[in-house]
């Protein structure tokens, strides 16, 4: 049975203060976006500075992703949120006071301020995929998923953007960087208002190292298809398009059709209502029974609009085609969490959904890293277009690995044949 409409899931006491502080911390995200990004081309100017920038970020999350979903497992989640969000909140309000103060002047300096960021980061994905089946009914984690994907473009592509853009214009960067800050503070509170959600999943095998448990939920990833299909699809899709999309994006609307941090912060905000839009409109009718094809054709779709950064003449354009990246990509989004809330045992989603976080973006400092010089070899609107045509060909491509649909065919199977957990998963290790 599903939810009524997509907000269900906010009858839950839990989730309601879970969502509200992830929703402030996501607004101060989307501030950062449009305040870093401004910050580094007014102060370093070039794209490899930003580039710079993507890999600091990118690569200390990377490395502390499986670390993640082990503690996720073995601890409360919630508390590990808790201590990412004071980890990353510290920094923010150290790169703010530094730029108010007019004495960020260093790259380098930047640089190891973003990635303790990104280190902290690594903790928190994991820890909440982990955490929303334990406070959320069965019944209400599509339309939860649907509330995550809602929120994560309303922060991160409409409220932050435009708050980001506003305070950047008036005040400057610096303040913007500690507005971030604030946020962080509030998803702080909400977390220490929320109940512990259950024992640790993992504490009667507290005896095993964390080596040993991030093996165990390796070994389950290699036994599902399903499963580590998706991670290696992504992980090729996001090489192809984040960078060229983060660094570039912003230097076509600066640079080649000179507008201004509220432009870019428009164009964002564009890309926020189209995956609202889908977030809400999957909460409402739910998933496919072909949730596995759903999901590959959407993002395969959505990787294509890419290439509209690159063909775009003008802001409204570049904003279209963010209306389409976002929105399906948070459709196909919403059905990838549920499908592994619904087949992945609860005491190992927390080690798989590491594993996915770190497999999924493995390749990101490389992609940062490349944008910037391939740019200077084809072009920047080049580079986009050929992000958009290769990502969407290796995305459709991995749909059709032997077994990739092997839970569509198990959720199409007589209730009978799949009574329980251990049976789910022997089916689909066959």
């Amino acid at each position: 049975m599903r939810a009524a409409g997509p907000l269900a899931p906010l009858r839950h006491r839990q989730f309601r203060l879970l969502w509200t502080g992830m929703s402030a911390s996501l607004i101060g995200d989307g501030m950062l976006l449009v305040a870093l990004a401004w910050f580094v081309y007014d102060r370093f100017g070039l794209p490899s500075a930003m580039s710079a920038v993507g890999v600091a970020l990118s690569l200390p999350q990377v490395v502390t992703l499986l670390f993640g979903g082990v503690i996720s497992d073995r601890f409360d989640p919630r508390r590990v949120m808790l201590v990412s969000d004071l980890a990353r909140g510290a920094v923010m309000a150290g790169v703010a006071a530094l730029a108010i103060g007019g004495v960020l002047t260093s790259l380098w300096a930047l640089l190891g301020l973003i990635a303790v960021y990104g280190a902290a980061a690594g903790f928190f994905g994991p820890a909440f995929d982990a955490l929303v089946p334990q406070i959320v009914p069965a019944d209400d984690l599509v339309a939860a998923n649907s509330l995550d994907q809602f929120v994560r473009p309303a922060g991160l592509q409409i409220f932050g953007p435009m708050l980001g853009g506003l305070v950047v214009g008036l005040a400057g960067a610096g303040w913007a960087f500690a507005a971030d800050a604030l946020t962080f503070v509030v998803s702080v509170v909400c977390l220490l208002t929320m109940r512990r959600a259950a024992a640790p999943p993992l504490a009667d095998n507290s005896d095993e190292s964390l080596f040993q448990e991030m093996r165990a939920g390796l070994g389950y990833v290699r036994k599902h298809i399903w499963l580590w299909g998706t991670f290696l699809s992504a992980t090729f899709t996001y090489l192809l398009f984040v960078g060229p999309t983060e660094v570039l994006l912003p230097y076509v609307v600066k640079t080649e059709l000179g507008g201004s941090a509220t432009a870019l912060s428009l164009v964002l905000t564009s890309g926020g209502l189209g995956a609202i839009a889908a977030a809400l409109a999957v909460g409402w009718i739910g998933i496919p029974r072909r949730f596995i094809t759903y999901m590959y054709v959407t993002w395969a779709i959505a990787t294509l609009a890419v290439a509209g950064y690159g063909a775009a003449t003008a802001t409204w354009q570049l904003a279209a085609a963010c209306v389409v990246v976002n929105g399906l990509e948070a459709a196909g989004t919403v059905a990838w969490a549920t499908t592994k809330q619904r087949f992945v045992p609860g005491d190992m989603l927390g080690r798989v959904s590491s594993v996915d976080w770190f497999v999924s973006t493995a390749l990101l400092p490389l992609s940062y890293a490349l944008a910037s010089p391939v740019a200077a070899w084809l072009g920047a609107r080049q580079t986009l277009l050929g992000a958009g045509l290769l990502g969407a060909a290796v995305t459709i491509g991995f749909l059709f690995l032997p077994g990739m649909r092997g839970p569509e065919r198990l959720s199409a199977s007589p209730p009978a044949a799949r009574n329980t957990i251990s049976d789910t998963q022997e089916a689909l290790a066959a």
